[in-house]
Parts: structure tokens; C-alpha cells; sequence
């Protein structure tokens, strides 16, 4: 077992290129999704906790109970010292879908008991503050399944000595990290930790409504006339001149929408859940490929990297279509060639069997034609009987339909 169990060892362990590290408290430079962690400059014998601190935590929060019981400063200093792991710099382990750079630094200025802006890893507060701390982090949409990763690298490399120590050797965590994606957590007998969620106020009922004809609201027709942007505080009002705008249209276009047959759509589904399953296994061969020696010759480690960047580009690809799909259904299922249908044809005397999809799920290996394709696009609306001509560079084709499924 290694002794460098650093956040950077940890992130190369797990096949994450580690990127850092920033001081606790100064911007973190990435602003994009990714996996987080935490770490002392060494490891220390003992939690280096600020009874301070802890105190102003208790007064903040009067709810907080130890064990049942309202608990003194000390009492709760003791039980945050009892998962203490003596040879691990690591604190803290977490990930966010958002900005690293972003849920870092809500952290460090969360104050204990607060519920935002992020609570998470509120521990590192009850730190004296000579205590160093700083930031590593890695880049990756596959967040749970890092951050599990990264779990379990940490409590690999925990000695057993150490896990002896903890009040259940069985939950080996950092010590600001209280509980897993997995749903492994501490139990620390602190209850009511935060102060209770502030609900905002229900909205008035609604008493009167007025209708108006389009562009009718006060100044906008007049304003979208122009053709451009109004001057902001010009125009008739700054309302209106923001109206004017609003009416004037995005100048970001939409994203196309995908169709899908209902078949498509289970088919691409199914697919992306079987790439997802396939990451803890690509993970797991970039960990062992590392530990064969020199990255540089390591033929094994960039062969799995490369799967894995295959793997993360096509789980990308699914996921950005499945977010415009819709899926469109036969209205009646044999009447007309509709998206999703199943015919056979007649094509120069041989008959055949193909599926009109979308460009989506198109597969000419499969019998699956894209309904925008020459072809695609002459079959949909025909009814049984219908015999469809196609003129190629070759000559023509008739397509006689001769059932519709």
C-alpha cells in the first residue's frame, strides 16, 4: 500500500487527471462540473479543532442534540475528534454537477448551521485556523461514480490501526465527509445539525386578471416596431424598452427537436444505460494499468483512457439527444407509413422488410431507414397498395408496400 495517500495520488489512482492545487478560501480555477477534494499540507496526529468554533455552532444552532442530549462545546469536540484519521491528509472528498470553482468557495463561506449556501463539508469550519488546507479537483461528468471511486481509494489506503480507532471501523470517510453517494455515512449521534429550512412566503392569490391583445402591453407594440434594440431608460419607459427587446426574439436559437419511435427511444435508452454501467469497469482498468510502472510505456493505461473517452463522448452524445427527443407514436398502427412503422415491400420483384425511424436511430445494417432519407421520405403517408417510384443515377425504383405493420 502506498504512503502518499494525497488528493492528487487519489485522483491519478482512480484515472482522473488532478489539476491544483489552490489554497483553502482562494478561487479554484475551473468552472465547470468535476470532483473536488480537500487535504491537510501532512497528516496530523490529532483533529486540530477550534473549541471556539464548535462553541458559536452550538449557540447558533439550539436544536442540536449529541446522543439524545444537549451537549456541551466540549462534548461535541471530543465525538468530531473520534473520526479523526491520523494518516490521511484527505478531509474531504465531494463533486457537483455546476462549477467546482463555484461549490468550493460556497463552502468556505458557509457558516455552520447554515443550510446555503452548501453545507456540505461544514466540518472544515470547526478547524483551527493555522491549520493550512488546500484544493485539488479533476474534470468529469461522470460525478457519482468518481466520487465513489474516489471513496474507496481513500478507504483502501486507511490503516487498519486507524479504522480500529473510529467509533464503526466499518465507515472509512474523510473526516469532513459525512456521508457517501453510495449512502455509507457517519454515525455521529449529532442530530439537528443544521438550523431548519426557511420556507418563503406563499404568493398572494391571484384577484384579478385582464386580458390584452398581442403586443397590446403598455409601449411594446409601439417599440417592437423599430426593428432594433430600444436605448436603455428610452422609448416610453424602461419596461417598455425591455418588453420591446423580450418581444423582438432571442437572438440563441433552439435546438432542433429529435423524433423518436417509441422502439427508438428504448433502444438509445437502453444503450445509454449500458455505457453508464460500463464506467466503474473502465475506471477500474485505468487504476490497475497505473500501477504497472512508467505512464509514458504504458501501453495498457492510454489504451484505457482512450476507452474512456470514447465511452464519455458517446454517453454525451445520448444524453445531449435524449434532451430534445420526442417520441412520436403511429396514430393507427397499419393505415399510413408512419415514424416507427414496420413494412414490407416489393422492390424489383423481391420483397423486403424495413423500419422508417428517424435520422436518429437509422441503421441500413438493421432494415431501419431514416424517414428523411429519398427513400424515407417517399414512404411516409402511404397507405398498403400505394406503389412508390424513386429515380437514382441508376435508373428508377419502384417500392410496392405490401403490408404495414
Amino acid at each position: 500500500m502506498p504512503d502518499d495517500r494525497s488528493a492528487a495520488t487519489l485522483l491519478r489512482e482512480v484515472g482522473l487527471m488532478a489539476d491544483g492545487p489552490a489554497l483553502w478560501g482562494k478561487p479554484v480555477r475551473h468552472a465547470g462540473p468535476g470532483v473536488y477534494l480537500v487535504e491537510l499540507n501532512d497528516p496530523v496526529a490529532t483533529a486540530p479543532t477550534d473549541l471556539a468554533a464548535i462553541g458559536k455552532w452550538l449557540e447558533r444552532v439550539p436544536d442540536l442534540r449529541l446522543d439524545g442530549e444537549r451537549p456541551t462545546s466540549r462534548d461535541l469536540q471530543q465525538r468530531l475528534g473520534r473520526w479523526w484519521l491520523p494518516s490521511q491528509p484527505v478531509l474531504l472528498i465531494g463533486s457537483t454537477a455546476g462549477s467546482v470553482a463555484g461549490r468550493v468557495a460556497a463552502i468556505a463561506r458557509t457558516v455552520p448551521g447554515n443550510r446555503k449556501p452548501a453545507a456540505s463539508g461544514f466540518w472544515l469550519h470547526f478547524l483551527r485556523s493555522s491549520v493550512q488546507l488546500r484544493v485539488w479537483w479533476a474534470s468529469t461528468d461522470a460525478l457519482e461514480e468518481y466520487e465513489d471511486a474516489l471513496l474507496d481509494a481513500f478507504a483502501g489506503g486507511v490503516p487498519a490501526e486507524d479504522r480500529a480507532t473510529l467509533p464503526d471501523p466499518s465507515v472509512a470517510l474523510p473526516w469532513a465527509t459525512l456521508r457517501s453517494p453510495s449512502g455509507a455515512h457517519k454515525a455521529t449521534g449529532i442530530t439537528n445539525p443544521l438550523l431548519p429550512e426557511v420556507r418563503a412566503p406563499e404568493p398572494q392569490p391571484v384577484t384579478r386578471i385582464v386580458d390584452l391583445p398581442p403586443a397590446e402591453a403598455d409601449g411594446v407594440r409601439d417599440e417592437a416596431k423599430r426593428g432594433r434594440r430600444p436605448a436603455p431608460g428610452r422609448g416610453v419607459g424602461r419596461v417598455a424598452a425591455a418588453a420591446a427587446y423580450a418581444a423582438q426574439g432571442s437572438p440563441r436559437k433552439a435546438p432542433e427537436p429529435i423524433y423518436l419511435s417509441p422502439e427508438g427511444l428504448e433502444r438509445i435508452e437502453a444503450e445509454l444505460a449500458e455505457l453508464v454501467a460500463q464506467r466503474p469497469e473502465v475506471i477500474k482498468r485505468i487504476a490497475t494499468a497505473r500501477e504497472h510502472g512508467d505512464l509514458k510505456e504504458n501501453a495498457e493505461y492510454h489504451a484505457a483512457r482512450e476507452e474512456q473517452g470514447f465511452l464519455e463522448g458517446r454517453i454525451k452524445s445520448i444524453e445531449a439527444k435524449l434532451k430534445i427527443a420526442v417520441v412520436v407514436a403511429p396514430t393507427e398502427r397499419g393505415a399510413r407509413v408512419e415514424l416507427g412503422a414496420r413494412i414490407r415491400v416489393e422492390v424489383d420483384g423481391e420483397e423486403s422488410r424495413i423500419q422508417v425511424v428517424s435520422s436518429a436511430e437509422a441503421s441500413s445494417r438493421e432494415g431501419r431507414i431514416s424517414s428523411a432519407s429519398p427513400v424515407g421520405a417517399a414512404l411516409m403517408g402511404r397507405s398498403v397498395g400505394d406503389i412508390v417510384t424513386i429515380r437514382t443515377p441508376g435508373g428508377e425504383i419502384r417500392y410496392t408496400i405490401l403490408e404495414i405493420e
